[in-house]
């Protein structure tokens, strides 16, 4: 069933405040739901429901502006519904007309409609900030055509792995779904294994690494002990064997991983499509999460830098191998045709499409740069602050959504609440500006 979407009705309540009437109607908040285009959102959103009957879902304005709101101003899902109920002005930017004692929606709505809309509909989000900023004349649309690309990494919210925690983990996992399902163990080796870790980590600490090993080696040991137990004790139960399939495969992949091996490996027992990324930095030599592609506006508009494109990048692929992917993204989500792309050498070798062969310019090029672009070459940094703005104040620093489309949307989100951002302050200035031209200070005349 299609959500029922709400409109401006104008009508009185005896019993409840309106809240364009308690509310200033000059703040940016309000200015920008006034000049976002809902209609655009309901009908690229309205695009996943049917007409089959059952329950309506939430309304589109509702549900796309606590998502705005969330990333924008770098709030959890909790803390969003207790801000929620007790700010106006983002009960009047998600679409009510009266002020809301209590919550219309449900924590977990904000989780059914992420997981539901997807990345390809979150786009839209993406789309709609950077066509409010070209009507409200924070960018111009030349300037979408020229853009910096750059890789960054979204670590996922799990501890950093080590080969003891990670056997210590298994084999507390697998005792803890035993119990719960009933399968008798006949040892759960809570104690021992928990002293084994602490055991582990203080001679790894001393720099014994003889008697550690011999700890990991008994870490190793005891789960695959619990790993046969269980087998034995599941062999012809097909609903167990069901249910203990998946985390007796990752147990077996924890236990049987070498440090130096080649290929993937498990990083994380609940969230096992994290990768490890080293991307060279002294202080972060490797980072556990997924690559992101982040691409920005080469000259500084008038609203500040604006995200033009981002993409999640499961599987760690080299910088230069994705450009073939991202370019045609991002001309359908910009309407425009990329003219100039700036990069760094990480993209050597790229395999942008063939038309765009000779557009793609690097650090340290010489080769076919005219002094325009030598220019726009020391603006090529101008993305890291970008990255830093996303990652410090805007969810992207440590993603708490689940699986890989959580890695998804959790990025396209944070460039979502950055462009938010710059628009919400865009217009912030746009209003004193306005005001400090309507009543001018007094003049003050000197002696």
């Amino acid at each position: 069933m299609r959500p029922r979407e709400r409109r401006e009705t104008g009508e009185q309540d005896l019993f409840r405040s309106r809240l364009d009437q308690i509310i200033d109607l000059k703040h940016p908040l309000v200015a920008l739901g006034r000049t976002v285009d809902w209609g655009f959102l309901e009908r690229e959103f309205g695009a996943v429901y049917t007409d089959d009957p059952g329950r309506p879902p939430l309304p589109t304005r509702l549900m796309a502006g606590l998502a705005i709101l969330k990333h924008t101003y770098d709030l959890s899902d909790e803390v969003l519904c207790e801000r929620w109920v007790e700010n106006p002005y983002y009960q009047y930017f998600c679409g009510e007309e009266f002020f809301q004692h209590r919550l219309v929606f449900d924590r977990s709505s904000l989780t059914r409609w992420r997981n539901r809309m997807g990345e390809e509909r979150l786009q839209a989000l993406l789309q709609e900030s950077l066509s409010v900023a070209t009507k409200t004349k924070a960018i111009k649309p030349s300037e979408l055509s020229r853009v910096i690309v750059d890789t960054t990494v979204q670590p996922k919210n799990v501890t950093f792995p080590t080969d003891a925690k990670l056997l210590n983990r298994a084999r507390e996992k697998l005792v803890r779904l035993a119990q719960r399902h009933g399968v008798a163990l006949r040892q759960s080796y809570t104690r021992v294994g928990k002293f084994a870790l602490v055991q582990h980590q203080r001679y790894a600490h001393a720099k014994q690494f003889k008697r550690a090993n011999r700890m990991l080696k008994k870490l190793r040991t005891l789960l695959g002990r619990v790993i046969r137990d269980i087998d034995r004790k599941i062999e012809g139960d097909s609903g167990r064997e069901g249910t203990f399939a998946q985390l007796l495969l990752l147990a077996r992949r924890v236990r049987e991983q070498k440090q130096h091996q080649r290929g993937r490996k498990v990083y994380s027992l609940h969230a096992p499509e994290v990768e490890c990324i080293g991307k060279g930095k002294a202080h972060r030599p490797y980072e556990f999460g997924v690559k992101v592609s982040v691409a920005t506006t080469i000259s500084h508009a008038k609203g500040g830098q604006f995200v033009t494109h981002v993409k999640a990048l499961p599987g760690n692929p080299y910088d230069g191998h994705t450009l073939a992917t991202v370019i045609p993204d991002m001309e359908a989500l910009v309407g425009n045709t990329i003219a100039r792309i700036l990069a760094d050498k990480g993209y050597r070798g790229h395999n942008a499409p063939p038309d765009y062969k000779f557009r793609v310019f690097m650090s340290g090029q010489k080769r076919g740069v005219t002094p325009r672009i030598k220019r726009e070459l020391r603006r090529r940094s101008a993305v890291e602050p970008v990255i830093g703005h996303l990652k410090a104040e805007h969810r992207m620093d440590r993603n708490y959504l689940w699986y890989r489309r959580g890695d998804a949307n959790n990025a396209v989100l944070a460039a979502v609440g950055y462009n938010f951002r710059r628009l919400i302050r865009w217009l912030s200035l746009l209003l004193r500006q306005f005001l400090s031209a309507l009543y001018p200070g007094p003049s003050i005349n000197p002696a």
